[in-house]
């Protein structure tokens, strides 16, 4: 069976960018700063506070990513509490809570919100009509998995 979730018109977006990729991000929401200003924004920790400052917009910052935030962020998204995911990770760089990203990650297929790891694809996210309007989501039905016995 499958279920559907309601993305309203006005997007929780979550932002999330690796060290070295603190510039792209910024640079990035700068230049769409009018289409995220529409939406709420959540971020993990340094990112977010550079955004806050970028954006001159309220964003609503979790811890940094190594001290739990990326696990705050997948807990949002299990949660249905964010609908979509713009994080500008390092693909050159090991980091110390890799095993948090991949779960962050695997949440975000899991749970069905369109995500982007890349400028392109964060433009493509952004310039879709369907940001600014109700969308209508297909999801698993994980019932069976949730009452499995083990």
């Amino acid at each position: 069976m499958t279920l559907s979730r309601k993305f309203l018109a006005r997007k929780r977006i979550a932002l999330v960018a690796h060290d070295n990729k603190k510039d792209d991000i910024k640079e990035w929401a700068y230049y769409n700063r009018t289409i995220l200003a529409r939406h709420q924004l959540y971020a993990t920790g340094t990112t977010g506070k550079l955004l806050e400052e970028t954006l001159d917009q309220p964003i609503t910052k979790l811890l940094s990513g190594p001290l739990g935030g990326d696990q705050q962020l997948g807990s949002l998204i299990a949660e249905g509490k964010v609908d979509a995911l713009i994080f500008f990770w390092d693909p050159m760089s090991a980091q110390p809570h890799d095993p948090d990203i991949k779960a962050l990650l695997r949440l975000g297929v899991v749970w069905n919100i369109p995500m982007a790891c890349n400028r392109a694809t964060a433009d493509f996210i952004l310039t879709s009509p369907l940001v600014n309007e109700e969308y209508e989501a297909k999801q698993t039905d994980f019932n069976d998995y949730i009452t499995r016995k083990t």
